[in-house]
């Protein structure tokens, strides 16, 4: 395989050589009818295999795009997705068969001249005001999205998450029984207390440190994220959430979880994903892959950036309750 990457590097410097040369040489040429006629049909066949490759993907990997929303607010993201795509592919579609078309219709023919226009005020009011009206509508509406996702005043009893960020990990405690979190500060750090929280908070007794993040299906957790380092971002793509973890602030996203684990994997895109993943791990002589839940970094944090991530298992709540029921507090881990 390397082979073959150093020989199309070859041809493709070898390629790049030969049309300079042949540019160098044009400058004494002039375009004949001939050449204007198979450059425009050369146009006009890239449209329609431009359009054939572009039908192509949109059928072959859609398969790769993320199954239905984990989150109650994820419906309303996918449909600012959905909307969003749907103009930037409509605006593209006619927008490239204006240009290839255009380009062979009126290729130079002999006899023929050009129609010129020094301005135009109408049109140039067209397409100055047509794309400021529906941007705006378009931010406007990402806007409204953005303001319910992130507004947290109507949160009824969240549980309250610290997402701690570092290279190259992730560490979270929970708030306890009294659902608030005790200080934290990097100046805190030492031995096993690895998220630097402050034990002299009274707060902090009860927080309780964990390396997997368990969520309760149907009731709404507020994240609180901090970084260690550098600029860090949590991403939980099936739960359509992301939040910058900034070094010396704490940033917060909330989400109500609204599909299980085992839910998720019973999805039938999901389900299709993993077999497709599995036929392939198996042809490698790899071991077989189940799906989980993962909260990744978004942000090139250094060289492991790409091992960054952590395992989120969502459950009904009394499992989620047994299950916490059972972690150690910060005090019983330092003590």
């Amino acid at each position: 395989m390397l082979a073959l990457f150093y020989i199309l590097i070859a041809i493709l410097i070898a390629s790049t050589f030969w049309q300079l040369t042949k540019i160098f040489n044009y400058k004494n040429d002039i375009a004949t009818e001939e050449d204007n006629d198979q450059q425009g049909k050369l146009m006009f066949a890239f449209m329609v295999g431009f359009y054939g490759l572009m039908i192509y993907c949109f059928w072959e990997y859609s398969r790769v795009l993320l199954p239905e929303a984990a989150s109650e607010h994820g419906a309303e993201y996918d449909n600012l997705y959905l909307w969003s795509m749907l103009l930037i592919l409509f605006v593209q579609a006619v927008m490239q068969f204006l240009i290839f078309f255009f380009a062979y219709k009126y290729r130079g023919i002999k006899g023929r001249k050009a129609l010129f226009y020094s301005d135009s005020h109408k049109l140039e009011t067209i397409w100055t005001v047509t794309p400021a009206i529906v941007l705006a509508g378009l931010i406007i509406y990402g806007l409204s999205v953005w303001i319910d996702i992130t507004d947290i005043s109507e949160l009824e009893n969240p549980i309250v998450i610290e997402v701690y960020a570092k290279q190259f990990q992730w560490e979270a405690r929970y708030a306890g029984e009294d659902n608030e979190l005790g200080r934290g500060n990097v100046r805190f750090i030492k031995g096993i207390n690895t998220m630097g929280v402050d034990m002299t908070d009274v707060n902090a007794a009860d927080d309780i440190p964990v390396r997997e993040l368990h969520l309760p299906k149907g009731r709404p957790v507020l994240f609180k994220f901090r970084s260690q380092d550098v600029l860090h971002s949590a991403y939980m793509p099936h739960f359509r959430a992301q939040m910058n973890c900034v070094p010396g602030m704490v940033t917060q996203f909330a989400f109500t979880p609204s599909m299980t684990t085992e839910e998720m994997r019973a999805n039938e895109k999901t389900a299709a994903k993993v077999e497709n993943i599995n036929r392939i791990r198996a042809e490698k002589g790899e071991d077989a892959y189940e799906f989980d839940y993962l909260l990744l970094c978004n942000k090139i944090c250094g060289a492991s950036h790409y091992n960054m991530q952590m395992k989120i298992v969502v459950q009904e709540e009394a499992e989620f309750n047994s299950w916490l029921a059972e972690q150690k507090t910060m005090t019983q881990v330092l003590n």
